[in-house]
């Protein structure tokens, strides 16, 4: 550490570090979260049919799912900072790269290979934003205070996303894809410079006490030896696909079947971002205040299921008409955002439970392991759509959503019951060793 590094290390740098935090989910959230809502236009500025569109939006959620691990053990072995430095700096040079060459225009048509790549690549790298960001906050804030600080951090992917939303449809449409690929490498550039000025482990006088006082693993061989973890890690990935599901073909869907236009769908969908990233801030103060994580995920998920089966129903009575009414469509677009709003709410809670589990020292390994979990959902559900829809239609696609969130809904409840059980088994020892 530079003295001025240290100097910058008390208390109060923590907000500092969550804000680099937030900055570097919000900042590669722009890329995955939005570039599908591009999808209209990318079908058509690439020449994509669906099945070619699902495999091209689903490469960047592999891409994730496949370095997540691999990333959160180096941020445990290295540091949050030079993985965040190295993953970021490197993002937002593969972003420049398609911006150069993978981004159609009138005199040249990039081939699927190449934009394939493109997306794997820039997804392998951008998974580093996620289990070292959250390590950072797991060491600087105190047990009473991490479920905010992670559901803030977990904000920044609705951000991000809300941002991309209200951009990107209008640059594909207006300037192309190559704006909109240089535009995301500044993004990445402009945070990596954050985390080198701002990002840095906490001395061990600057860590709180209560962070400090929970920095060992609850099971002898770590995270990825304890069944509990896991269990939700298993639910936070099924539990994501009916999100998934919203963010990828959601514009897709409001344009087919609901006939709206660009401007109704991008306010559906920033409704959607902004909404989720309202809810996750008050469910990480309100779960921090009453101590009820279980209960509150529990709630989120027999909402979610009760929505989806709503939206389903409703699609399958619209299905029956030759043209879809404007009170119903109104209907639709209200009932897709309340979907994609309470399938995105529950993050921070979730993540801050199983963090908790796996103690600060090895939470990198532990958010690695979940994201790897979410974005391989993320790969598989952009691709299973187009054949869903092809066998059954909409209904069928809002539907097995809605059976998602259920298959989840015992993973997430077991695992939390378990995890609060640690929580007081870890309590009453420390009290132990304090008297």
């Amino acid at each position: 550490m530079t003295a001025s590094s240290r100097t910058a290390s008390g208390p109060r740098h923590r907000w500092k570090v969550l804000g680099v935090g937030v900055a570097a989910n919000a900042s590669f959230s722009v890329a995955f979260s939005s570039l599908p809502m591009t999808s209209v236009f990318m079908r058509s500025g690439y020449q994509l049919d669906n099945n070619s569109l699902g495999l091209v939006l689903g490469l960047m959620g592999l891409g994730i799912a496949i370095s997540e691990l691999p990333w959160g053990l180096l941020a445990d072995r290295w540091g949050d900072r030079p993985v965040l430095l190295l993953g970021l700096g490197a993002t937002a040079a593969a972003l420049a790269a398609m911006a150069l060459f993978a981004a159609p225009s009138p005199g040249h048509l990039p081939g699927l290979p190449l934009l394939a790549a493109g997306l794997l690549l820039v997804g392998l790298l951008g998974g580093s934003v996620n289990g070292a960001s959250g390590r950072a906050i797991m060491s600087w804030f105190q047990s009473g205070e991490r479920g905010l600080a992670m559901s803030i951090r977990q904000t920044a992917v609705p951000l991000g996303g809300g941002i991309g939303a209200l951009l990107l449809p209008g640059l594909a449409l207006h300037a192309g894809f190559a704006v909109i690929y240089g535009l995301l490498a500044l993004l990445c550039a402009a945070t990596a410079a954050l985390a080198w000025l701002w990002l840095h482990e906490p001395l061990p006088g600057a860590m709180p006490p209560a962070a400090a006082s929970v920095s060992m693993d609850t099971a002898p061989g770590g995270p990825l030896r304890d069944p509990r973890v896991w269990r939700i890690v298993a639910g936070i990935g099924i539990l994501c696909a009916p999100q998934f599901a919203v963010l990828s073909f959601g514009t897709v869907f409001l344009h087919d079947f609901a006939h709206w236009g660009v401007a109704a769908i991008t306010t559906a969908m920033v409704s959607v971002q902004v909404g989720a990233m309202a809810m996750r801030v008050w469910s990480g103060h309100w779960t921090d205040r009453h101590q009820n994580r279980r209960a509150y995920l529990r709630a989120c998920t027999l909402l979610s299921i009760a929505l989806f089966g709503a939206l389903a129903a409703l699609v399958a009575w619209a299905g029956l008409r030759p043209v879809v009414p404007a009170a119903m469509g109104i209907a639709l677009v209200a009932l897709l955002a309340a979907c994609g709003i309470c399938v995105s709410a529950w993050h921070g809670v979730a993540y801050t439970e199983l963090a908790t589990l796996a103690g600060a020292r090895r939470a990198g390994t532990a958010l690695g392991l979940a994201n790897t979990s979410v974005f391989a959902v993320c790969f598989v559900t952009p691709l299973s759509i187009p054949y869903l829809l092809a066998w059954q239609g909409w209904a069928v696609v809002w539907g097995v959503a809605g059976l998602c969130a259920l298959v989840a809904l015992p993973l997430l409840t077991v695992a939390g019951q378990q995890a609060v059980g640690t929580q007081l088994k870890c309590s009453k020892l420390s009290l132990r060793r304090s008297t």
